[in-house]
């Protein structure tokens, strides 16, 4: 019988090491499982638009979580807020879904909530996710702005300058603060790190300014994510559904791909060795994951690749959601040992290749054509196959996905509101840090050589009269000032005060100021 919001009940079907996937009648596989020891193994969700991957994402949300698996995914279309909600017989769809658990022998289905964090970008629909310039590297940034092969040298050396002189690039004001320091100091600096030219610094901070208007500046600053905020447990010990608002995210194609590669390799990077754990550590699901792959350079590809290929051992699975396993390249392909396989459409040739290439990457069943059974499966059914004894892949089944116990579709703001409130991560990162960084250091610079300026400026007006009476002086004594004793009591002429006196009209007004600590530039060199 049907249980509904019965917290007491775990809302999975009991399954000796495995998370319930589903099952079927005649012809069907009767109870599929994936097995918790190779859910690190990665995996792979595909299928035309309206097929039913949601649905599989949500449910594989469900069961990790009962399993204590925390779990990281990205809400594309807004419909996973559901998860954070009971599901409901009155809804119009769960009446269908009771039937569905009957057939497939889904005993102990109930309704129920799970523990869920809401995240985003833009700290709209969920609490600010953030990370450093410097946490995010040239290479990823370098992808983020699309920069040429030139222009992502002068960002590898705007990174090294930041380190050697000690100043945190935290924001992408400091960013920006910073290659002007390495444009007004490009000859020295050319010398040492080849040719540094002001168009390709222009180049960059017109690629800045378009990633601020997509709003992109709010992924960078403090405090930055910790990971072990993504692999925490409810007090049920369930592990906590962490959803990422991706909505309006999509609209930055870039910015969403390359938030979530820096997540990937951050975790690969910053996680102890765990060998083969009896459950994975983490999930992560990445949606819309041809993005990631879509024109990106080969550096970046082989980068994903030996993410994917080594972060199993950190104990995190990935899971690869997409329209086609045609997205995913064929290297990171060969990874993904767990699949969810929903309906192809072929209507043209090409689509008949794609459906073709899909179907021979399953371990054959004698029953049916995989090829068929993928071109022939409907809305909630799946071909599947998961990893068996000593991760050899399983023989290919048609699968009817369980129903969730979550609500199916989002949830209302004031919903979303009330999660986010009661969540200790609000008091964390919602609250913008600005600590001392580049561009504050710069600031400084910049003005104790203003006020540099204004001294020797009153230093030489102070000098002026005493050397023209003592001009004056020579001339009636009828002496002759030469040319070197007139240049001798003039104070000698060093680079900074040529610039100094450059702009010692520009000094004294407000205006000026600005203007100074706005070139960031040869005043500090050396300091």
């Amino acid at each position: 019988m049907l249980a509904a919001n019965n917290d007491d009940l775990r809302g999975g079907q009991a399954m000796d090491g495995k998370v319930f996937i589903g099952g079927g009648g005649e012809g069907y596989a009767t109870k599929q499982g994936l097995t918790l020891k190779y859910a690190n193994r990665h995996g792979l969700v595909a299928g035309a638009t309206g097929t039913g991957k949601t649905v599989t994402l949500q449910i594989l949300a469900e069961e990790f979580s009962n399993a204590g698996v925390p779990v990281f995914l990205s809400d594309v279309k807004g419909d996973l807020s559901g998860l954070a909600k009971s599901g409901s017989s009155d809804h119009k769809l769960h009446g269908a879904f009771s039937d569905r658990a009957a057939v497939i022998g889904f005993d102990d289905y109930c309704y129920r909530a799970f523990p869920v964090t809401f995240w985003d970008l833009y700290g709209v629909q969920g609490h600010p996710v953030r990370t450093t310039v410097t946490e995010m590297g040239p290479l990823l940034l370098a992808n983020l702005l699309e920069l040429s092969a030139p222009q992502e040298g002068i960002l590898n050396i705007a990174f090294r300058l930041a380190d050697e002189e000690a100043m945190p690039l935290l924001d992408l004001k400091d960013l920006q603060s910073m290659l002007v320091w390495i444009g007004e100091n490009r000859k020295s600096l050319s010398l040492r790190y080849g040719n540094v030219s002001t168009s390709s610094i222009g180049a960059i901070q017109r690629s800045l300014l378009v990633l601020e208007n997509q709003g992109g500046a709010g992924l960078f600053g403090e405090p930055a994510l910790a990971l072990s905020d993504l692999m925490r447990t409810g007090s049920d010990g369930r592990g906590m559904i962490n959803i990422l608002a991706a909505d309006k995210l999509m609209a930055a194609p870039g910015l969403y791909a390359t938030f979530l590669l820096w997540l990937l390799s951050e975790l690969f990077e910053e996680l102890p060795e765990v060998g083969d754990p009896d459950k994975p550590k983490l999930v992560f699901f990445f949606d819309e994951a041809h993005l990631l792959f879509d024109d990106a350079p080969k550096a970046l590809v082989n980068k994903v690749e030996q993410v994917a290929r080594l972060i199993r051992s950190k104990g995190v699975g990935i899971y690869f959601v997409t329209q086609n396993p045609g997205d995913v390249p064929e290297d990171i392909l060969g990874q993904l040992g767990n699949r969810f396989q929903h309906a192809l459409r072929a209507f043209t040739a090409r689509d008949r290749k794609n459906l073709r290439l899909a179907s021979e990457t399953y371990r054959e069943n004698e029953r049916f054509s995989t090829e068929e059974a993928i071109r022939e499966v409907g809305v909630g059914e799946a071909v599947t196959s998961m990893l068996m004894k000593k991760g050899i892949p399983g023989i290919v089944e048609r699968t009817l996905i369980r129903p969730p116990s979550s609500q199916l579709g989002p949830i209302t703001k004031p919903e979303r509101a009330a999660v986010m409130a009661a969540s200790d991560m609000g008091g964390k990162y919602d609250t913008l840090l600005d600590r001392t960084s580049a561009y504050e250091i710069l600031n400084k610079r910049a003005q104790e050589a203003a006020r540099e300026a204004e001294v020797a400026e009153a230093v030489a007006e102070q000098a002026s009269p005493m050397e023209r009476e003592f001009n004056a002086a020579r001339r009636f004594s009828g002496g002759r000032v030469s040319r070197s004793s007139s240049r001798s009591l003039r104070p000698r002429e060093t680079y900074g005060s040529a610039i100094s006196s450059a702009v010692i009209k520009e000094l004294k007004g407000t205006t000026g100021r600005r203007i100074v600590r706005g070139i960031l530039g040869s005043f500090f060199k050396g300091r």
